[in-house]
C-alpha cells in the first residue's frame, strides 16, 4: 500500500469550501466530509488543520472580524475631518466586502451565531466606533449624542446593506453604494434629535 500524498495548500482549499458550504447549507447541515469533498482533499487534511467544523466555522468568522477592526483602524486614521474620515471607513469596508465577498456574506449571516455572547473588547469593531464618534463628539465634530446608540446605527447602514446584498435584495457590488452609504452615515452623525423631533 503505497503512502497517501498530502494535498498542497489544503488549508485555503478547506475554508474556501467551507465558507461556500456554509453560506449554501448552513453551518449546522453542512459536513467535514463535504466540505473536504468541495476542496478536493481528504477529511484526514481538514483535521490536520482544524479539530473539527465548528472550531474551522469560528476561525473563518473571527479571522474576517478582526480584520475588520485592524481595517476600521487604518481606515479612520486616514481621514483629518468628518467627511473623509467616513468615507475612508466606508471605502475600506465596501473594498473589503467587494474583494472577499464569500467571506463578508458569511460574517454578515453569522454574527448573531458567534458574537451572542460577545463582550465588549477595545479592539471589537463596535467599541472602535463608539470611539471614534466619542472622539467626535468630544473636539465638537458632531452634536452631542450617545456613541454607543450612533455606533449602532452607523454600522446599521453598511451591515444591513450588506446584508440585504447577501439577500440579493440590492444589486452590484457594495462599492457601488458607498458615496449613500457615507451619506447616510454623516446625516447620523450630524443630526440632532431636537432638529427632527
Amino acid at each position: 500500500m503505497q503512502p497517501q500524498v498530502r494535498t498542497r495548500n489544503a488549508k485555503p482549499k478547506i475554508e474556501q469550501a467551507a465558507v461556500a458550504l456554509f453560506i449554501s447549507e448552513g453551518i449546522d447541515a453542512a459536513t467535514t466530509r463535504q466540505i473536504a469533498e468541495k476542496a478536493g482533499v481528504s477529511e484526514g487534511a481538514l483535521y490536520r488543520h482544524y479539530k473539527g467544523k465548528d472550531e474551522l466555522a469560528e476561525s473563518l468568522f473571527m479571522s474576517f472580524h478582526h480584520r475588520m477592526s485592524t481595517l476600521l483602524i487604518e481606515a479612520a486614521l486616514a481621514g483629518n475631518d468628518l467627511k473623509s474620515r467616513v468615507l475612508s471607513i466606508v471605502d475600506a469596508y465596501c473594498s473589503l466586502a467587494d474583494e472577499e465577498w464569500d467571506l463578508c456574506c458569511y460574517h454578515l449571516l453569522n454574527l448573531n451565531r458567534f458574537l451572542k455572547h460577545d463582550v465588549k473588547r477595545e479592539d471589537d469593531p463596535v467599541s472602535l466606533t463608539e470611539a471614534l464618534i466619542a472622539d467626535l463628539i468630544d473636539n465638537g465634530h458632531i452634536p452631542q449624542g450617545d456613541p454607543a446608540v450612533l455606533a449602532a446605527m452607523c454600522l446599521g447602514v453598511v451591515s444591513q446593506a450588506g446584508q440585504n446584498k447577501a439577500y440579493k435584495r440590492l444589486t452590484g457590488k457594495l462599492g457601488d453604494h458607498r458615496n449613500a452609504l457615507a451619506a447616510g452615515i454623516i446625516a447620523i452623525l450630524k443630526t440632532r434629535p431636537e432638529d427632527v423631533l
